[in-house]
């Protein structure tokens, strides 16, 4: 008699992990690197115009660096700044929430007041705020820049401006957005200003939310730029910056305002925006959607003549400007914008068998050297799967080659679109695809017009001459 056996269970192979990207990042697709694409090129022609060059800083820095200009009571350092310390020391540095404290640091490091002034510098970076993700607020989201480093003109903060908006207008979105302006004055202003706040808001602590109630205490200014309703409320009857700003600033922020005015840049003046950081002084400004307020502003910025004295240089004006990408893109889609598609592929050239292959390369070669989009299957594929793969990518043409046309130097030219088809010489292939295609819609790029060689002898290589 057999004994049964008893088998086991074989043990469940765990599921593979399906990985997504962690909550508040996304990708960017290549449909929307076509906007990133198209926002980058006019920002560089407008920095160009207006005599800006390009910067980048590290994405990290010192955590210090952001509590000392930024503010250590703000939300940003209190709530949104990813950090991190070093294995061996301990040190702490922080992912960069925004541009400007960087790029002063580095205006110091390097000795930049030594320039021409003032410095005009643009930056185009990747930033990182531990912020509750919602439609236009992103962990890690894109910004681009203006800072203007060395003069305290208000011609500066008009030119700022004008910048901001001719971008807007070039992207096709200026008509949605409003200019939202105001002064928040000097330091001595300021702190007169604050005691009033205080004043006015000690006993109403029950009608404000509870950020409000600490700011209340720390920065009185912040409970102006709250976007609460009862703190609202209550900030539309404090007292108004215009009884207690000083002379020098009401002139200031008159002359910003006079400028605009010459160059027809429209605005509203509004008393209760301050900006959330700490470094702003003077003159403040925003970029609003019309339709949803300062929930949606596109961007923003202002003067900062104490942020470089604050990080250890010598006292130097300042203003600048920064706007999102991710929000900017939003109004692009909803005013129906369609970023212009470079990426279009042209040609399709399929082919049969190895010399065909050899054959194809050459022509794939040829066509893109003279400008075109031009992409073959030099695998194994059918030729039926070859030219279905054509038809995906929406190609205008297919140059099909076999084994029997290569033997006859002969090349099969079809219309993608109606069907039609033609034999030509392979010899004359590349050329009748460009008359066919137009020469507007080639892609050339010669790098040799870029690129030039310094004929500058330096120093050290004077001496291997003469040796």
């Amino acid at each position: 008699m057999s004994k049964k056996v008893s088998l086991a269970k074989a043990p469940k192979t765990p599921k593979a992990d399906k990985f997504q990207t962690p909550r508040g990042v996304h990708d960017v697709l290549p449909d929307d690197h076509a906007y990133f694409t198209v926002i980058k090129k006019i920002i560089r022609h407008r920095a160009r115009q207006a005599g800006f060059r390009r910067i980048s800083t590290p994405i990290f820095e010192s955590k210090n660096l952001f509590i000392r200009s930024v503010g250590g009571q703000t939300d940003l350092i209190e709530k949104e700044l990813y950090t991190f310390q070093t294995k061996k020391d301990g040190e702490e540095f922080a992912l960069k929430p925004e541009g400007t404290a960087g790029i002063v640091r580095s205006f110091i490091q390097h000795g930049m007041n030594q320039l021409p002034q003032p410095v005009e510098l643009f930056y185009i970076e990747p930033f990182f705020r531990h912020d509750r993700p919602q439609k236009g607020r992103y962990r890690q989201f894109h910004q681009f820049g203006f800072e203007v480093i060395g003069e305290s003109d208000p011609g500066i903060d008009a030119q700022i401006i004008q910048v901001a908006h001719f971008i807007h207008q070039d992207l096709g979105i200026a008509s949605k957005l409003k200019l939202q302006i105001n002064t928040i004055g000097c330091s001595k202003c300021r702190e007169k200003f604050t005691n009033q706040l205080r004043d006015y808001f000690i006993g109403k602590e029950r009608n404000l939310c509870a950020n409000c109630v600490r700011r209340l205490e720390e920065n009185p200014l912040r409970i102006l730029d709250c976007k609460g309703e009862d703190c609202q409320i209550l900030a539309s009857n404090a007292p108004k910056f215009e009884n207690v700003i000083c002379d020098e600033c009401k002139d200031h922020h008159k002359k910003v305002l006079e400028l605009l005015d010459s160059v027809d840049i429209e605005y509203n003046e509004n008393p209760q925006l301050v900006r959330g950081l700490d470094y702003y002084s003077r003159t403040v400004f925003e970029f609003w959607d019309e339709s949803e307020g300062a929930q949606n502003s596109v961007g923003g910025g202002g003067r900062y003549d104490g942020l470089v004295e604050q990080l250890g240089g010598n006292s130097t004006a300042a203003c600048g400007y920064a706007g999102g990408m991710e929000r900017i893109i939003a109004h692009m889609k909803d005013f129906r914008i369609l970023a212009p598609d470079k990426d279009q592929i042209d040609v399709f050239v399929a082919q049969l068998g190895f010399e065909a292959k050899k054959v194809a390369l050459q022509l794939l070669t040829a066509l893109r050297e003279e400008g075109v989009h031009a992409l073959g299957a030099l695998g194994k594929a059918s030729m039926k799967d070859q030219l279905g793969k054509a038809d995906k990518f929406n190609v205008k043409y297919a140059l099909i080659l076999g084994e029997v046309e290569v033997r006859e130097g002969k090349v099969i030219l079809r219309d993608m679109a109606s069907g039609v088809q033609e034999v030509i010489p392979i010899g004359k292939s590349v050329e009748k695809v460009i008359k066919k295609l137009g020469k507007k819609s080639l892609d050339k790029y010669d790098p040799s017009k870029d690129l030039k060689k310094d004929r500058t002898v330096r120093p050290e290589e004077e001496l291997l001459i003469r040796d």
